[in-house]
């Protein structure tokens, strides 16, 4: 469809859902439990030396603790190292701004820009939850505490310090369950794909659950690649039983989803991991590595401007408002606004709505709890270190939830130099949340993603070209095995790729119609070629009804 094709007005705000409470993560307690190791050392620390006034510094570089869970451990080390870096980085140039000038106005428009780059490189880095959060909050809090020059280094040495403490804690469960991450995304695309066995193709829900499955293990293989290094007995088992997903979404009517489900739970803590043995007769046909690794269809089309310029000007414009209403402390407004930026305007109007009722109920809990940590230093410590744990074991079932938590956890931050009237904060709190979130949407909504369909376009397009591709090899009387691989490989890859960009794209409020209807087609041919390519490989029984036409699905068989 042609890109002069006129926009339309498409704008759905819905409420319902947005507050829905969903499953806890499999892992929820892992990044609870590393903000309380990586937080309560510093803080207690400076707590015996009588200097709780620096803990704004060690909470930087703890925070970082909070990222990486996911990934293998190799892999982890790394993201770790430039997170901390990152963290640092921005608090170097709040501290030297705040140092330089007070100009409220100055500091607001440094803040934004330091938003909109933290929020663009987490996005392009895919670096995960929490995502710039947590370096935005910090990076704005630091912009509106003035110091001399002289005591910068000092500082950021706290916040550095802090952070290679945070890199420890984050890479110490490695010593004791070293594929951890590996097994745990094996095991989410193994029970992805029983869901989807279980619907024999064709049930209700199945084009979801398709969907689901297929993002599940293209996660699992990018967390098996992510180390580069070569596989080990381990991961070369989990390859296996992830070509069994792979075989289950495939042909899911040939799949038995109890057995999926066995060797999903198999997998969980250090036990042995089930060897399910490889259909083919060599070993060193797995993967299609080179495929894979050298593929980033993410990376590639996400609307990174879009997002960057509403985020730089949702902040802005954000905390400017805060100003002008007379707030103390604009920065909240601010991190309210960087908090909502999600992938397109639909999602965006949900965090909107999830940071706003999180917030509101939050600061009733602060109103509760202040009395508590004002009673003794250690009361105020101990306090934050427990909504810490709250907020990491809560936020995984929705964002509001979680923020019940930060809310208060970051209104009490602000009184390790002094105590503050609970009553101005709780104020100044509110005002800020509510100016946010409303122009925060407000610049979300003002700078349209015209590209959008465009994007969609260029995904159809590889899509189908992979499609064709898979299917000239399966039309060769003996394709290269490795050739089937690959082809296999881009194939699914390219799939994931169209099924994110075409939900993107629907979430956006001003775009023009999208082709829906070509979007479904090409995922029904693609599939469908995938189940050829598996039957071709021998990794389940062939069906030369099926294969006659490897790009013709099921509908269109139909009369």
């Amino acid at each position: 469809m042609s890109s002069a094709t006129p926009h339309r007005l498409h704008l759905a705000l819905p409420l319902a859902g947005a507050l829905r409470l969903g499953r806890p993560s499999d892992i929820w307690f892992k990044p609870a439990l590393s903000a309380v190791a990586a937080i309560a050392p510093p803080n207690l620390t400076l707590l015996a030396l009588g200097r709780l006034d620096l803990a704004m510094y060690t909470m930087a570089g703890s925070l970082c603790a909070l990222y990486g869970h996911n990934r293998p451990y190799a892999a982890r080390a790394r993201a770790l190292a430039w997170v901390v870096l990152g963290m640092v980085g921005g608090l170097a140039v709040a501290l030297l701004t705040a140092a330089l000038t007070t100009n409220a106005v100055v500091l607001v428009t440094v803040g934004a820009v330091l938003a909109a780059v933290q929020k663009t490189v987490c996005d392009a880095t895919r670096v995960g939850p929490p995502g710039n959060v947590v370096l935005t909050f910090i990076s704005s809090a630091s912009l509106f505490a003035p110091q001399p020059l002289g005591q910068i280094p000092g500082h950021l040495g706290l916040a550095l310090a802090a952070g290679a403490w945070a890199w420890l804690v984050g890479m110490a469960p490695g010593l004791f369950r070293p594929h951890g991450p590996e097994r745990r995304a094996t095991a989410q695309a193994l029970n992805a794909a029983a869901v989807y066995a279980g619907t024999r193709g064709t049930a209700d829900g199945h084009t979801r659950a398709r969907a689901a499955t297929a993002a599940a293990i293209h996660a699992a293989w990018q967390s098996l690649l992510a180390t580069g290094a070569r596989p080990d007995a381990t991961r070369r088992a989990l390859e296996q039983l992830l070509v069994r997903a792979e075989v289950a979404l495939a042909a899911p009517a040939d799949t038995d989803p109890v057995r999926l489900r066995a060797w999903a739970r198999e997998l969980r803590g250090t036990g042995r991991i089930p060897r399910v043995g490889r259909p083919r007769a060599s070993a060193d046909e797995l993967l299609g590595v080179a495929v894979e690794r050298a593929r980033s269809p993410w990376h590639r089309r996400t609307p990174f401007a879009p997002i960057a310029a509403r985020t730089a000007l949702g902040c802005a414009l954000a905390g400017y408002a805060a100003l002008a209403l007379g707030v103390g402390r604009p920065y909240w407004a601010l991190v309210t606004a960087a908090s909502l930026y999600q992938a397109n305007v639909t999602l965006t109007w949900n965090r909107g709505v999830q940071r706003v009722v999180g917030n509101l109920v939050g600061v009733l809990a602060f109103a509760a709890l202040a009395p508590l940590a004002h009673l003794h230093p250690a009361a105020l410590v101990l306090c934050c270190v427990a909504l810490n744990f709250g907020a990491e074991a809560l936020i995984g079932r929705n964002y509001w939830l979680g923020s019940v938590c930060v809310t208060p956890m970051a209104l009490l931050i602000t009184e390790f130099a002094r105590t503050q009237d609970p009553a101005e904060l709780i104020t100044d709190r509110v005002v800020d949340t509510l100016v946010g979130a409303l122009v925060g949407f407000v610049a979300a909504v003002a700078v349209t993603n015209r590209r959008a369909g465009d994007r969609l376009d260029h995904a159809l397009t590889a899509a189908e070209r992979a499609r064709e591709s898979a299917a000239r090899l399966l039309a060769e009387p003996h394709p290269g095995p490795h050739a089937l691989d690959s082809a296999r490989r881009g194939l699914a890859a390219a799939l994931v790729d169209l099924r994110a960009t075409a939900d993107a794209a629907a979430g956006e409020w001003w775009r023009r119609a999208l082709p829906e209807e070509r979007v479904v087609l090409v995922e029904q041919a693609g599939h469908r070629t995938l189940a050829a390519t598996v039957r071709r490989q021998g990794l389940v029984p062939r069906d030369p009804s099926r294969d006659q036409d490897p790009g013709r699905t099921t509908e269109d068989m139909r009369p």
